[in-house]
């Protein structure tokens, strides 16, 4: 298993949760394990209003997550191990951890400069998500709301961007990233990209969601769209049942010592106080993406503690499982259950950064600083 997002190291960083045993939340590498987890992208999401501190805020709230996860590495290697590229991953899997990747979600994190990507680069990160919700001086992202001094898509300095991470070998990510961007990105990539954690436009029509022809578009690129678990992403009905339970009271009253903490007691609230999606739902997106971009174009990525509500029987990492049951019930290869849960996501990281050598399984620069828990129902 494949997972191409996931948010928890907020929860290590802010809350002092050991990723490595089963905790609260919906993601640690002791449910992963049950699950099948192979390799994860460990994203660092920093909250915009850290940008919008000035100069040095949003790096060094990333370099702060960045760090917790190469402290969860150094002191657990049975656990999960840094992946910098394709050998290092394999190799990681080989000794029984999971291939841990670092990544970036909002370009906002480099503050406009191409030495801040380096350095993230040389700390380890291997994956970017270009653009969050936050529209950017070089590139608009996916929701409305842009003022005249957003680019329609992607502006010299993010193309360049784009240009850099392939020379580097740093994954690029158009999840979150509008229209005119995400093709845009397209055009100037000279490798394949990714969507870490979007859903099919054509079952709903949420902003976050890529249409077909951004599916085929993808796929003839070589890419790789990671299909995700936010009930929101995946079902108009259940969007609506979030919305509604948004404005409960109780909701409201939660507090906590962090943003994280509040953040996860809400999401408790939320899968408590919902009507549940049944994980079909996710199927549903996965069979629609295959149908339109093929079966090697097509991953997963759960956006685990980066969303208030999962699907019911994809509660947390222990449930992987559940999707290759599903598919090969629906009639599906062994070998084909295997593309969608990691394989294609795979190539694609290892064309993007290579085969590597010794040399290069390791951040170049060092940074200071079944027994899961709950049921899959």
């Amino acid at each position: 298993m494949f997972d191409a997002h996931a948010d928890s190291l907020q929860r290590a960083l802010d809350l002092g949760h050991d990723l490595a045993v089963a905790g609260p939340g919906h993601l640690d590498l002791e449910r992963g394990a049950a699950g099948g987890l192979g390799t994860l992208v460990f994203v660092s999401w920093v909250d915009p209003k850290f940008h919008e501190q000035g100069p040095g805020g949003a790096l060094s709230r990333t370099r702060d997550l960045l760090g917790a996860f190469h402290e969860l590495a150094q002191r657990r290697p049975d656990r999960v191990r840094f992946a910098g590229n394709g050998r290092a991953l394999a190799e990681a899997r080989s000794h029984g951890a999971v291939a841990g990747i670092p990544g970036i979600e909002g370009g906002h994190s480099i503050e406009e400069s191409l030495d801040n990507l380096e350095w993230f680069f040389e700390r380890g990160v291997r994956v970017m998500t270009l653009v969050w919700n936050n529209h950017l001086s070089w590139i608009r992202s996916c929701q409305a709301g842009a003022g005249s001094t957003i680019p329609e898509g992607l502006s010299d300095f993010g193309r360049l961007v784009v240009r850099t991470m392939n020379e580097l070998g740093m994954v690029v990510d158009l999840s979150h990233a509008g229209e005119r961007s995400f093709y845009d990105t397209l055009d100037a990539t000279k490798k394949p990209v990714i969507a870490s954690h979007s859903g099919c436009k054509a079952l709903h029509g949420h902003q976050r969601n890529l249409t077909d022809d951004q599916l085929r578009a993808l796929a003839a690129n070589g890419g790789v769209v990671g299909i995700v678990f936010c009930t929101a992403f995946l079902d108009a009905d259940a969007q609506r049942h979030d919305a509604e339970t948004r404005k409960h009271a109780e909701l409201a009253a939660i507090t906590g010592p962090n943003e994280t903490d509040v953040f996860l007691r809400q999401s408790e609230y939320m899968q408590r106080a919902t009507p549940p999606l049944a994980m079909e739902r996710v199927m549903d997106h996965i069979y629609h993406a295959i149908d339109v971009a093929g079966l090697d174009h097509v991953g997963l990525g759960s956006d685990y503690d980066g969303i208030q509500r999962t699907p019911r029987g994809l509660e947390h990492a222990g449930c992987y499982g559940r999707i290759a049951e599903h598919m090969l019930a629906r009639g599906f290869s062994a070998a084909d259950v295997r593309k969608v849960l990691g394989g294609n996501m795979e190539r694609v990281f290892a064309a993007v950064t290579g085969l590597g050598s010794a040399a290069h399984d390791a951040p170049l620069v060092p940074l200071v600083s079944s027994n899961a828990r709950g049921v899959c129902t």
